[in-house]
């Protein structure tokens, strides 16, 4: 694997321990399917304690620094310059359901800017991670976003709202609009791992709204290292604040976010 800065190597390692321990849970999932309300407990736990692995070995390692993280109460550190900003588990449904798709994500943010981030998909055994100005890496390839231009070749991912979310209206008229001029639309339910697959090409681009900062923090200079563009459905928004994102290949951007942006 490509050598990083002592930051990076603590969260890789962060988030392989993290990995190791959720791995050993999913396994059990498929024997908890009998009670909906029991395999939830089950999963929360195994979330929380993922989170907490991932905070003993962020924080012992960097004690001076910030935290966000899905299932904890947040940090203000002693340098209140530097936080770390933690999702131990996105894609919990699918973890809950035994579908091997979901991801441990750490993203590092300096004077609120993100300057290093790991997503680690422990069942595929893949990877992902990048720093400011340093590339981005899958294991041990350079990713680089696609090269596609035209919206009837290029594939999308979103996030579908579900549970009455607000943002359903809105996420329907996109998909009206989208459909129509492209080559598919995927939903596979992880942001984290959503954003990677557009920094390695695989996906096109990705929308999504209603979503948290440690959903996307990662991920976002992720696709940007891999010479991607990302901004917030509103652009004059910051994506981190506003729970919504655009990313993209350079080449589809424009014409991708006029229609999420209906101009």
């Amino acid at each position: 694997m490509q050598q990083g800065s002592a930051n990076l190597n603590i969260m890789i390692k962060a988030a392989r321990l993290a990995g190791r321990s959720l791995v050993k849970d999913f396994r059990e999932v498929e024997n908890l399917q009998v009670s909906s309300k029991g395999a939830g407990d089950f999963v929360s736990r195994a979330d929380i304690a993922a989170e907490q692995i991932i905070r003993e070995e962020l924080m012992e390692a960097r004690p001076n620094y910030g935290w966000v993280g899905e299932e904890s109460d947040a940090e203000i550190g002693k340098d209140p310059t530097r936080r770390w900003i933690v999702d131990p588990l996105d894609g919990t449904t699918n973890f809950l359901h035994g579908l091997p798709h979901w991801a441990v994500s750490i993203a590092l943010e300096h004077k609120g800017e993100i300057v290093a981030a790991v997503v680690f998909d422990p069942a595929k055994d893949e990877m992902f991670f990048a720093e400011k100005g340093m590339g981005a890496f899958m294991n041990e390839t350079r990713l680089r976003v696609s090269g596609r231009s035209v919206m009837i070749e290029s594939i999308f991912a979103t996030g579908l709202p579900f549970g009455g979310r607000s943002d359903l209206p809105e996420t329907l008229q996109d998909l009206a609009r989208l459909l129509p001029t492209t080559a598919g639309v995927r939903r596979w339910g992880a942001a984290a791992l959503d954003l990677t697959y557009v920094a390695a090409g695989r996906y096109d681009g990705f929308w999504e709204r209603e979503l948290h900062a440690w959903d996307i923090a990662a991920g976002l200079l992720i696709v940007r290292e891999a010479g991607g563009f990302t901004q917030a459905i509103d652009p004059e928004a910051d994506p981190l604040t506003s729970g919504t994102v655009i990313a993209a290949n350079t080449e589809i951007f424009e014409k991708f976010a006029k229609i999420i942006r209906n101009q």
